[in-house]
C-alpha cells in the first residue's frame, strides 16, 4: 500500500463531511416539520439556509483543490440522523419533543463542530489558506449553531418538557 499523506486524509475528511452535510440538508425539513416550538422551527430554518451555504463553501474548498465535489458515505452521519428520526417518531406528540429535536440537532452540531475544526487544522498545516479561511467561517457557524439550540432548551424547551 502506498504511503498515504495528510492531503490525502484531508481529502478523504472533506468528502465524508461533503457527504454528511448533503445528508443534513435532508434531514433538517423534517426536523422542522416535526418541532411544536416556532422559535425552535425558526432556528432549525437558519441552520437550512446556512447548510446550503456550507455546501457551496465545501465546493469551494474542493474547487481550490482542483478536486470534483463528491462525498464517501459516513456512518456517523447516518447514525447520528437515525437516532433523531427515532426520537422524533416515538416522542411525536409529547411534550418532550423539541427536547428531543434539540438533542438530536446538537449532535449533528457537535460531529461537524469536530469535523471542520480537524480540517481547518488541517488546511492550515498543508499550508491551504484560502480554504482554512472557508472551514473556519462554516466552524464558526456550527459553534452558534449550538449556542443558539443550548439558548432555545435552557431558556423555554426544557421546562416545557418536564412541567408535562
Amino acid at each position: 500500500m502506498a504511503d498515504k499523506t495528510l492531503h490525502d486524509l484531508f481529502l478523504h475528511q472533506l468528502k465524508d463531511t461533503y457527504f454528511a452535510e448533503n445528508q443534513i440538508l435532508k434531514a433538517l425539513p423534517k426536523m422542522m416539520e416535526a418541532a411544536v416550538s416556532t422559535d425552535l422551527k425558526s432556528a432549525l430554518g437558519v441552520h437550512l439556509d446556512e447548510t446550503e451555504g456550507q455546501v457551496a463553501r465545501l465546493d469551494e474548498v474542493f474547487g481550490l483543490l482542483d478536486t470534483k465535489p463528491e462525498g464517501v458515505e459516513c456512518q456517523a452521519i447516518l447514525g447520528i440522523i437515525a437516532e433523531g428520526q427515532e426520537v422524533m417518531e416515538e416522542f411525536a406528540g409529547s411534550e418532550a419533543l423539541d427536547a428531543g429535536i434539540i438533542a438530536a440537532a446538537q449532535a449533528v452540531e457537535h460531529y461537524e463542530i469536530t469535523r471542520y475544526g480537524t480540517l481547518y487544522a488541517w488546511a492550515g498545516q498543508l499550508g491551504l489558506d484560502e480554504a482554512a479561511d472557508l472551514l473556519k467561517e462554516t466552524l464558526i457557524e456550527e459553534e452558534n449553531t449550538d449556542d443558539i439550540l443550548s439558548d432555545l432548551a435552557e431558556s423555554s424547551v426544557n421546562a416545557q418538557a418536564s412541567d408535562a
